[in-house]
């Protein structure tokens, strides 16, 4: 390739030499027409560029050679616009005088312009042989008018993809951004949550009447919501980011089920006349993550929560069997429907439910991705009667 020509026509060239297709639009060309040497060609204001060629008669032209513009006819095609045709130069009125022929020496010749989709002139797909070919045909022509045309479409297709690659790039690139973005903002809101839930433990220790101390509990609870939104967050971006979901394993019941008792208690005062009940036997030691493990628990009775009723309890059991660590939510209310239940482990979905109406959709998908990372699965089982999340991980 000529390193003196611009990067588009580079491009342009390679689009074409690379393309299996047109080679073979040559070689049929070459076979049907009876001419040693086809070619697509590059054709500018001043430049004739060869793309690709057929060679059977040692003209010499391959990839990127070029001629100088102003000893062919291309030159004429780029000006006009329309083909030409020349069975035998010698008795074409018009061309057995003309310098291109001559300089050349050949006598058939044959070429046709490419277009772009925009109209634009590309080059041409041409011709040539030493011998007089019969080359006044509508067979011929119709031949060279389809082969230009599957050369534009092939054009048009390539840039296609470059522009839908070149979005493809920058959706990646504002993704990635973003993704960041609620990293960080995830990590620096940690922070005043921390103060607030801080400030809410002093509270506590003061004289408060009843009322006020309902009220700071229920401020202390909303901050452990407001941290399980934002461990969803972060999760998710680093995710996203490639970090995955990191785990911190442990062999330790005890702390395990302190960790998913006090998440019960944390979310108590938040839902106010819901009735939770609990059940764990821990039977077998569970290596695990406990807060991540209380992450998805958290989650799952948020979520039990949220579309359960009030006039049913939200039942819990948390239990070794079989080799295997079980943890079930179940919940009374409206039956999940099967292409809902399709869904619902992916992230941003949401069921739009008038109780979920505020729900960001990570919560379901940052517990299968807890359930993943230690090896286990989350599925859900909805019915009439019940709705139960279960996460099972091998111990």
């Amino acid at each position: 390739m000529n390193k003196e020509l611009s990067l588009e026509l580079q491009r342009d060239i390679e689009n074409i030499a690379n393309n299996s297709s047109i080679r073979s639009i040559l070689n049929v060309i070459c076979k049907t027409t009876g001419m040693g040497f086809s070619a697509v060609a590059r054709v500018t204001d001043d430049k004739w560029i060869t793309c690709l060629s057929q060679d059977e008669i040692n003209f010499g032209l391959s990839s990127g050679d070029e001629l100088t513009l102003e000893t062919t006819i291309c030159n004429e095609i780029r000006q006009h616009q329309n083909p030409v045709v020349i069975e035998e130069v010698a008795e074409s009125s018009r061309y057995c005088n003309h310098h291109t022929p001559a300089q050349y020496g050949f006598q058939s010749y044959i070429s046709f312009p490419i277009f772009r989709k925009d109209g634009s002139f590309f080059g041409t797909l041409c011709a040539i042989d030493p011998s007089p070919a019969k080359l006044e045909t509508e067979q011929i022509k119709e031949l060279f008018t389809l082969y230009t045309e599957l050369i534009t479409f092939h054009l048009d297709k390539i840039d296609e993809m470059e522009e839908l690659s070149s979005i493809l790039l920058e959706e990646i690139r504002v993704a990635e951004h973003r993704e960041t973005f609620i990293a960080i903002l995830g990590h620096d809101l940690r922070n005043p949550i921390g103060i607030t839930r801080r400030c809410a433990d002093t509270l506590l220790t003061t004289e408060l009447s009843a009322f006020a101390k309902r009220q700071v509990s229920s401020i202390k609870s909303a901050t452990y919501q407001m941290q399980l939104l934002i461990d969803n967050l972060l999760g998710f971006a680093k995710g996203h980011l490639g970090d995955g979901i990191q785990l911190k394993l442990r062999g330790n019941n005890r702390e395990l089920k302190r960790t998913l008792i006090q998440v019960v208690r944390e979310l108590e005062p938040i839902y106010e006349g819901y009735e939770i009940k609990l059940s764990i036997t821990l039977d077998k030691v569970v290596v695990c993550d406990p807060d991540r493990i209380s992450q998805l628990f958290s989650n799952l009775i948020g979520n039990a929560i949220q579309h359960g009723t009030q006039r049913q309890p939200i039942e819990i059991e948390i239990k070794t069997a079989l080799n295997k660590f079980l943890l079930k939510v179940s919940n009374r209310g409206e039956k999940i429907p099967l292409q809902t239940q399709a869904n619902l482990f992916k992230p941003y979905f949401t069921t739009n439910a008038e109780t979920n109406k505020s729900g960001l959709g990570l919560g379901l998908y940052i517990c299968s991705e807890i359930a993943k990372a230690h090896g286990g699965d989350i599925v859900v089982q909805s019915t009439d009667q019940q709705t139960s999340f279960e996460f099972t991980m091998p111990i």
